[in-house]
C-alpha cells in the first residue's frame, strides 16, 4: 500500500464522522433565540411584546419602531455577518496553513484595511468612501503579501514565506498607521482612529449590511463549495495531489474568497481581533476536524459569538465598550491554553 493510499484512507477514516441533525437543529435555535433577545437588550430596553411587535410592522410607539427597524435590527444582522465571515475565513485559513495559530489577518488584511480607514478619516472622509478606502487597502495588503511571497518563492509560494510576507507587509502598514496618529488631528481626527481601530458595530446601518453582504455571501458560498477539498488539504501538499487537488490553485482561491470577506467586514467594524481564532477551536471541539462539518459549524458558531459579546458590550454601560476590547480579553486566556496544547493533534 502506498504512503499517498495509507493517508487516503486515513483522512477518510478520521473525518468520516458527521455530527447528528439534531445537533445542528438546536445550535439554529440557540441562534434564533440569541437573535430574538438581541432584539430585547440595549440602552432603550423593549419587552418581549414590544420587540416582535415592531419586528412585525405594529410597534406601539414611534420610537419603538425607530429603534427596531433604523438601529437595533441593522446592527444584529452585521454582527451576525460579521462574526461569521470572520470566523469561516478563520477556519480556512487554519486548514490552508495548516495552523492552528492562523487567524485572517494573517496576510495583513486587516492592518491594510485600518491603515486605509486611518487615511480615509486622515483626509475627513466618512461612510462609503471610508469603507471603499479601508477595503482596498485591506486587499492591496494581501496582494503585496502574495506577490511578494511568490516572488520570494520563485513562483511557487511556500506557506512559511507566505506567511512572513504577511507579517512583514502587516508590520508596513501599522507602521503607516502610527506614521498618521502622529500627524492627526489630536483634538478629532486621532480620537476617530483610535476608536475605529478597536472596532465597534456602534454605527452600522443597514447600508453598511448591503456594503458587505455580496463580498461575504461571494466568499461564503466558495469556501463552502470547496469543503473537501480543504479535507484533503489538511493532510499535505502531496496527498492533496494525489487525490486530484490542484493545491497551488485552491491556496489562491481559499486567500481570495477569506479576504474578500475580511477585507468587507474590517472595513465596516474595524478590527475586531481573536474572533477568526477561537471559533474555529470552538467548532473544531464540538464536530471536529472534518471541514464539511466544521465551516459551517464556524460559521454558525462565530455569529451567535459575535452577537452575544456585542449585545454585553450594548449593556456593559452607558459608554460603549469597543468590540475588540471584549474579544480579546475573552480570547486570551483560550489562546494561552491553545499554545500549551498546540501539539495535539497538529502537524
Amino acid at each position: 500500500m502506498t504512503h499517498a493510499t495509507a493517508a487516503s484512507k486515513t483522512a477518510t477514516h478520521s473525518l468520516s464522522s458527521w455530527p447528528r441533525l439534531g445537533g445542528w437543529l438546536a445550535a439554529v435555535a440557540a441562534l434564533i433565540a440569541l437573535l430574538l433577545g438581541s432584539l430585547m437588550v440595549g440602552r432603550y430596553a423593549l419587552s418581549p411584546h414590544d420587540a416582535l411587535a415592531a419586528l412585525v410592522g405594529a410597534a406601539p410607539s414611534a420610537d419603538a419602531a425607530a429603534v427596531m427597524i433604523k438601529v437595533r435590527l441593522p446592527r444584529i444582522l452585521v454582527a451576525l455577518t460579521v462574526g461569521m465571515a470572520l470566523s469561516a475565513s478563520g477556519a480556512a485559513f487554519q486548514g490552508v496553513f495548516r495552523n492552528p495559530l492562523v487567524s485572517p489577518d494573517i496576510l495583513g488584511v486587516a492592518q491594510g484595511a485600518g491603515f486605509g480607514a486611518a487615511l480615509a478619516l486622515l483626509f475627513g472622509w466618512s461612510g462609503i468612501a471610508l469603507q471603499a478606502m479601508s477595503f482596498a487597502c485591506g486587499l492591496a495588503a494581501v496582494t503585496l503579501a502574495y506577490g511578494l511571497s511568490r516572488r520570494q518563492g520563485l513562483g511557487g509560494a511556500t506557506l512559511l514565506v507566505m506567511v512572513l510576507s504577511g507579517m512583514i507587509v502587516g508590520t508596513l502598514f501599522s507602521a503607516g498607521v502610527a506614521l498618521i496618529k502622529v500627524v492627526s488631528d489630536p483634538v478629532n481626527t486621532l480620537p476617530a482612529i483610535t476608536f475605529w481601530l478597536m472596532g465597534s458595530l456602534g454605527s452600522v446601518s443597514s447600508r453598511d449590511l448591503a456594503w458587505i453582504a455580496v463580498p461575504v455571501l461571494v466568499g461564503v458560498t466558495a469556501l463552502m463549495l470547496l469543503r473537501w477539498r480543504l479535507n484533503a488539504l489538511c493532510f499535505g501538499d502531496d496527498e492533496a495531489r494525489t487525490l486530484g487537488v490542484n493545491v497551488s490553485r485552491l491556496r489562491l482561491i481559499v486567500i481570495v474568497a477569506a479576504t474578500l470577506m475580511t477585507a468587507a467586514c474590517v472595513s465596516i467594524s474595524g478590527v475586531i481581533g481573536l474572533v477568526g481564532l477561537i471559533v474555529p477551536h470552538l467548532a473544531r471541539l464540538i464536530v471536529g476536524p472534518n471541514y464539511r462539518a466544521l465551516l459551517p459549524a464556524s460559521a454558525l458558531l462565530g455569529a451567535g459569538f459575535l452577537l452575544a459579546v456585542d449585545d454585553f458590550a450594548r449593556v456593559l454601560s452607558a459608554s460603549e465598550v469597543p468590540l475588540g476590547i471584549l474579544t480579546s480579553l475573552l480570547g486570551a486566556p483560550f489562546f494561552l491554553m491553545l499554545l500549551s496544547n498546540v501539539r495535539k493533534g497538529w502537524s
